[in-house]
């Protein structure tokens, strides 16, 4: 008991034993009036006691609402009603019309961990694995021969997408430098699994131009209170020694050695616009040379040569946009890029001595990527299942792209099947916000060309195929 109460009780006592003999008596008013003081003194005595624990108990650590832990991944399965062999756009495509093949992949598995230290500063990270392990694997080259070879397809065993730090002074000025997105284009912006409809990532971006792009970089962000936001980057440039005809300057980006070359520079800058509730407006760009970013000849040996004003200079502008409210979601992108020198590059390219990091092919001067996608919720129209955030797409896709779309400003037939159309036609289902189940039947339809004879047509088989997938999505404050 406490040391008010005792005190109280020992007089009660005492004063009850002193006039027992007297038949003294205590009113029950008098005893309630007392209880009642008692009570408050144990009141008083018990803040005073949680206060004096409160001051003597040490500070927490970490505050709640610093650590952010999350990511992003995709389980996925196909069955392609065309050949994957590394002759099907060949001389001879009609031998393979009837082939068929199927895939069970993970094609991004991505952890995310970030921190708040405080004072604006903050650090975030993405630890990527792609198609479930490291980024080494045995591929079919193509331009030699179908030979069996072992590819590295970046330095290092794991990919590390983003590690930076971050000062932000205010919403207006936030200056962020480390690895990180080159958020040129829909889908470098928006590529977590559940920002795109198909099972796998829209297939004219994700060819023509790296996805997701991560380079070292500076960049300068914030965004106003009336809906825009806007970032400018300062980075190196991509490498023109591993362009190609299928990827146009994909491969120019990251690097195949421990570290990242930086002979030449680049920017890059996006402004998006949401001021207008469910709508998104983007415009992003990329500008920098990509010739000289080489280990295989010195600046003096080039300049001595017929590439001494090479530059490669690698121009990228892109739109896109986004709407969702009514159960209605609709997504498109147009992106156009050019490549300044596209035939020398080609002819340094070509000539480049077996097993240097070049595939030793054409590159295209202009190439082009056009999507867009639209689905309706059908969830939405029952009040039972918006009130469970339950949600049921069913949507269609078209995309149009060519990696080869014109070679030094000419239009060109040579290697037609880098040009294609393509539809898609699927469901998303979400039983929850972060996880989502989505099927497509998806039909390719590749460009037509001149044949051997002269006349013009279809050369290459069309490329129809169905796919399945489990994603998710989720980020988290701890």
């Amino acid at each position: 008991m406490r040391r008010h109460t005792i005190t109280i009780l020992v007089l009660i006592l005492c004063v009850l034993g002193m006039h027992a003999e007297d038949s003294i008596k205590v009113s029950s008013a008098e005893l309630e009036a007392l209880i009642r003081r008692v009570e408050r003194l144990e009141q008083k005595d018990s803040l005073s006691q949680q206060m004096v624990s409160a001051k003597a108990e040490p500070r927490k650590k970490y505050e709640r609402g610093k650590f952010t832990i999350g990511g992003y991944g995709e389980v996925t399965a196909k069955h392609c009603f065309y050949s994957n062999n590394y002759l099907r756009y060949g001389k001879n495509p009609e031998k393979y019309a009837n082939d068929h093949y199927g895939e069970f992949d993970l094609p991004h598995v991505v952890i995310y961990l970030g921190y708040d230290f405080g004072k604006g500063w903050s650090v975030g990270t993405e630890i990527e694995f792609e198609h479930g392990g490291t980024e080494s694997a045995i591929e079919i080259e193509e331009e030699e021969g179908g030979e069996y070879e072992g590819e590295i397809e970046r330095g290092g065993e794991v990919a590390l997408e983003q590690f930076w730090l971050q000062k932000a002074f205010n919403r207006y000025a936030i200056l962020r430098a480390g690895m990180q997105v080159i958020p040129v284009g829909g889908l470098n912006a928006h590529h977590e699994s559940t920002e795109y409809f198909g099972v796998y990532r829209n297939e004219g971006e994700f060819t023509i131009i790296p996805s997701t792009w991560h380079e070292v970089a500076l960049t300068f962000m914030g965004s106003t209170k009336n809906g825009w936001h806007y970032q400018a980057m300062f980075l190196p440039g991509l490498d023109s020694d591993r362009f190609n005809r299928k990827n146009w300057v994909k491969p120019g980006a990251g690097s195949p050695y421990e570290f990242k070359l930086a002979n030449v520079f680049a920017g890059a800058a996006r402004v998006d616009y949401t001021g207008v509730k469910g709508l998104r407006l983007s415009l992003s760009g990329y500008c920098g040379n990509s010739f000289r970013n080489t280990l295989s000849k010195s600046n003096a040996e080039l300049d001595a040569s017929a590439y001494k004003d090479v530059k490669g200079t690698v121009s990228i502008g892109a739109f896109d946009f986004a709407y969702k409210n009514y159960g209605v979601v609709v997504r498109g992108s147009f992106t156009y890029g050019h490549l300044s020198d596209a035939a020398a590059i080609t002819q340094y390219n070509i000539s480049m001595r077996k097993g240097s990091v070049s595939s030793k092919q054409w590159v295209a001067s202009d190439a082009l990527a056009a999507g867009i996608e639209a689905g309706y919720d059908f969830f939405s129209l029952s009040n039972k299942l918006k009130e469970k955030k339950q949600s049921f797409y069913v949507f269609g896709r078209y995309d149009y792209y060519d990696s080869m779309f014109r070679y030094d400003g000419q239009a060109t037939d040579m290697y037609s099947w880098c040009g294609r159309h393509r539809a898609a036609v699927g469901i998303n289902y979400f039983p929850i916000k972060q996880i989502g189940v989505k099927a497509e039947f998806s039909y390719g339809i590749l460009k037509q060309g001149t044949r051997a004879d002269g006349t013009r047509g279809k050369i290459y088989n069309d490329e129809p195929q169905i796919a399945v997938g489990i994603v998710y999505a989720g980020f988290y404050q701890l």
